[in-house]
């Protein structure tokens, strides 16, 4: 098994200057917050990502992949082990009678669904305003405004130890916000995903999209954050219990419980990730003691969270 400290090396033996370290992830991330990642390197399309990945698990090297960087939080100190950045974004559309797109991972999915919406194609227009790429979405069945991944999905193209993989959306077993790869990681890498769409028209697809973008901005903050923090419990919104524990505005550091979303936490200028966290845990301390309620995590915890001494 290959030692932290020759990570660097076995993957230049590959990849060359493409592999980076010590690298500032926090640029990386929606909320602006992370330390370094030991080993760094950018994936730029799908067979790229295997490339790296046939090296990473030969070697048996612990690594994470990062999108968009939305709904995670990285240490302060950062990971100890790869970082690949994922950057593939090849997309193909195919129209017809059942219109559909093809889109690489690394696919920004606001972006995509944009793009969907200037050919006239609806069907995407919830995902306008969200966060992150196509294969994060595809992991937790990211959703918005009575939309979901998994309505749209049709397959999605994985790689698992065996190689290239075709899973259905049944295969996927999603729940909210949740699929079998989001409860098991490492199982498979999302390479890409072919989702349905409908014909439609360029302004009524358009018009839709700015309808949900007025209300994000008047329901959501601006400013760096991870996007919702915890999953809304059966039959209730985060949101609104943390609201109704009193917690809009309190802050640790630079770290802001939203005064306009309590299911929002904003980065105000370098905050820490502890921080961060810290505010995490005081509010679903908070909502446990007035409501019996605990809030999951909707965002991941990731990188070395171990107490310094």
């Amino acid at each position: 098994m290959v030692t932290p400290a020759r990570f660097l090396d076995v993957l230049r033996i590959k990849f060359g200057n493409r592999v980076q370290e010590n690298v500032a992830l926090a640029p990386y991330t929606s909320a602006r917050i992370g330390g370094p990642a030991a080993v760094f390197i950018i994936a730029n399309s799908a067979d790229d990502l295997i490339e790296i990945m046939a090296v990473i698990w030969q070697q048996k090297m612990p690594y994470i992949i990062l999108g968009g960087g939305s709904n995670v939080l990285i240490s302060d100190r950062g990971v100890h082990g790869v970082v690949i950045l994922n950057r593939a974004k090849g997309t193909k559309f195919h129209k017809g009678d059942q219109p559909k797109v093809w889109a690489e991972s690394g696919v920004v999915f606001s972006n995509l669904a944009n793009r969907c919406a200037s050919k006239g194609l609806s069907g995407l227009e919830w995902a306008a305003g969200i966060p992150g790429t196509v294969g994060g979405a595809v992991v937790g069945n990211a959703g918005a405004f009575g939309g979901e991944i998994s309505g749209n999905l049709i397959v999605a193209e994985v790689l698992t130890l065996n190689g290239r993989e075709q899973w259905p959306v049944e295969k996927m077993e999603y729940g909210y916000r949740t699929s079998i790869l989001k409860g098991n990681p490492g199982r498979a890498i999302i390479l890409s995903a072919e989702l349905t769409l409908k014909n439609s028209t360029k302004d009524s697809v358009s018009a839709k999209i700015e309808q949900f973008r007025e209300r994000r901005k008047r329901t959501q903050p601006p400013g760096a954050s991870m996007g919702s923090i915890f999953k809304n419990p059966a039959g209730e919104h985060a949101g609104r219990l943390i609201e109704a524990a009193g917690l809009k505005g309190v802050r640790i550091g630079n770290a802001e419980i939203s005064p306009l979303h309590g299911n929002f936490f904003i980065n105000h200028d370098e905050t820490k990730a502890d921080d961060m966290r810290a505010l995490i845990e005081f509010a679903q301390k908070t909502v446990m003691d007035k409501f019996d309620i605990m809030l999951e995590l909707e965002v991941e915890l990731i990188g070395d969270w171990s107490v310094e001494s």
